[in-house]
């Protein structure tokens, strides 16, 4: 087909969730309590770690950045959302779209990637304790850190630039709750062959491989875990990673249910509503499952209340 004139459009429609007035007003009301419950949860995560000096080891450093990286990821795509449903104004400009797709990508593969450090930071202390302060140092963990900001920033980059040369000739209308990639891809005008080829070869790189790496490590885990004696050696043991390894789960379930599920099922309604969980939801529970049963982080938020 041939390219338009104009190769970039000025701005897009967002199509939420097909439903009455009524359900809508309710998506509303549960997407907003939604988006506050966990910029507050994780903000408090981040505050809590920064001010209290016995926060500051490896696995609570990774958490810090974990919930930096979920209040960003939330907030590139909730409140759009929030403001369709509350004016039915749909439109969402070229640029408005781009930081989108960026901000979006950067702290999806940047929880990835902190997600697999995490792992990694738990195998050392379970099946080497004797090296862990050696082996997990500041300088490590650091440079763990900055690498996962700095390899999804750039890869992030690199997508939204190849998204501003799409072409969009024939439509304008994304067939999801934000700009999302795949549907960006859906519209164009423009051959994305190349474009989806990279894709599959990155999702290999930054998906598989982190994921594979992660069940690796708990395979290690495990195995030593079992080899413990003592009920409450073992018990203390597993305990110590209960919070990353459900968090793991809460992260690729809804992505593996979207690849696995069969086509003969799929709709565009059940993916919209199944990315709204992977989207809304999960990085809500985050900072439950980190601070629930977390007496060390109940114990530092009380002094913080205290000197207040």
């Amino acid at each position: 087909m041939d390219e338009c004139l104009n190769n970039t459009a000025t701005s897009f429609r967002i199509s939420p969730l097909s439903t009455s007035v009524m359900a809508q007003l309710i998506i509303f009301i549960v997407v907003l309590l939604i988006y506050i419950i966990t910029v507050a949860g994780n903000l408090i995560i981040i505050i809590v770690i920064c001010v209290k000096h016995q926060l500051h080891t490896p696995m609570y450093f990774f958490l810090s950045n974990l919930s930096m990286a979920e209040v960003i990821y939330i907030s590139s795509t909730l409140p759009k959302l929030l403001v369709i449903l509350a004016t039915t104004d749909n439109q969402i400009s070229f640029p408005g779209c781009i930081a989108q797709v960026y901000l979006f990508l950067t702290t999806a593969l940047c929880d990835i990637l902190i997600l697999t450090s995490m792992s990694y930071d738990r195998y050392v202390a379970i099946c080497i304790p004797l090296r862990y302060y050696i082996i997990m140092n500041r300088r490590m963990y650091m440079l763990m850190t900055a690498f996962s900001w700095m390899m999804s920033s750039m890869n992030s980059l690199l997508y939204s630039c190849l998204v501003m040369t799409l072409s969009f000739c024939s439509s304008r209308t994304l067939d999801h709750f934000f700009c999302d990639l795949h549907a960006l891809y859906a519209i164009t005008t423009s051959d994305t062959r190349r474009r989806e080829i990279m894709m599959i070869i990155e999702d290999i790189i930054f998906a598989y491989i982190p994921f594979t790496l992660t069940i690796t490590s708990y395979v290690f885990i495990i195995s030593t875990i079992l080899k413990i004696r003592s009920t409450e050696g073992r018990f203390k043991a597993f305990s110590s990673c209960t919070s990353h390894l459900t968090t793991v789960i809460l992260f690729y379930g809804p992505i593996l249910f979207l690849y696995v599920k069969p086509k003969s099922i799929d709709s565009k309604q059940q993916d919209q509503i199944l990315s709204l969980i992977y989207v809304a939801i999960v990085p809500m529970l985050n900072p439950f499952v980190y601070t629930l049963r977390n007496k060390e982080f109940w114990g530092a938020l009380k002094r913080i209340k205290s000197n207040i």
